[in-house]
């Protein structure tokens, strides 16, 4: 289900807010409740970086995460250094709001005299290709390069009625086109 971008920029509003960050998140517990459960229950969060990370071996080339997904696959590439993935497509991801999630990410994000800045998931040899959906609300934050830096690959798809749906977006070019350049 879309929603409208009059609720997603209210929404955008109060996630920059430290004080309402509490009640973004509560606002948004309809579409983010596994996100909030993860990031507030460290037992589960063991547990699917766990499950995640069992699943990226040597030979492992491309990542693709969906949703909830994408925060686990983050986090796990960032606790293993060196790893040999070249490609992480995020669909529907929430890595980019403030306050909410991007804050509470492990590893914490840099602050660096300026806004705070997620650590880069891999080398430099990493494609970061990020794809949202303008009314996928779990996407709020459509583009990720302000959160991650410049070199995150950011497309707004239009998936229609289904706007977090995951096979709406893993039928998209562009997500099939980033998952060709990691396994080249």
């Amino acid at each position: 289900m879309s929603t409208p971008r009059s609720v997603q920029a209210a929404l955008r509003a109060l996630s920059g807010s430290q004080f309402f960050a509490g009640v973004a998140l509560r606002a948004m517990v309809f579409d983010l409740k596994q996100v909030h459960a993860y990031l507030t229950d460290p037992g589960l969060r063991a547990q699917a970086r766990a499950r995640v990370s069992d699943q990226i071996r040597d030979d492992t080339r491309v990542v693709v995460a969906h949703s909830l997904g994408s925060v686990v696959a983050y986090e796990v590439l960032c606790a293993r250094p060196g790893h040999r993935v070249r490609a992480l497509v995020t669909i529907g991801s929430p890595l980019g709001i403030p306050n909410l999630i991007l804050h509470r990410l492990q590893p914490p994000p840099l602050t660096l005299g300026g806004p705070p800045r997620g650590v880069w998931p891999g080398d430099a040899e990493l494609m970061w290709t990020n794809l949202a959906d303008e009314g996928d609300v779990v996407a709020l934050a459509k583009d990720l390069r302000p959160a991650f830096g410049e070199q995150v690959r950011c497309a707004v798809v239009h998936n229609g009625a289904r706007a977090h749906d995951a096979s709406a977006y893993l039928t998209d070019p562009f997500c099939g086109r980033a998952v060709a350049e990691g396994l080249a």
